[in-house]
């Protein structure tokens, strides 16, 4: 067992194109460069049904701490949906930034 924080990896197969196995292996570099233990990688496609919602149902049954991601253009609209920011820390590769989890007021 890990005592590093842990991380799923998220990339579209679309988006990604012919360069998935190359974003693949970012997510992996990132991961070891900022700390976390990547527990798996969720691949999507545009054909995937209700991604945002199946993205948040991984990251729950994982109970990870963050989502490394090659850049935001794999997320719907090109945005982190905030759903998600409550849930874990956004990581992506290119920038190269870190957004924070957000806890929702109570």
């Amino acid at each position: 067992m890990s005592l590093l924080p842990s991380a799923v990896g998220f990339l579209r197969s679309d988006v990604s194109g012919l360069n998935q196995v190359r974003d693949e292996l970012r997510i992996r570099a990132a991961a070891r460069r900022t700390g976390y233990d990547l527990r798996k990688t969720v691949v999507f496609n545009e054909r995937t049904e209700d991604r945002p919602h199946r993205l948040r149902v991984a990251v729950d049954r994982l109970g990870v701490d963050a989502v490394i991601v090659p850049s935001v253009a794999h997320f719907d609209d090109h945005a982190i949906p905030a759903e998600l920011l409550e849930m874990a820390a956004v990581v992506t590769v290119s920038p190269g930034s870190t957004t924070p989890r957000v806890r929702p007021a109570r």
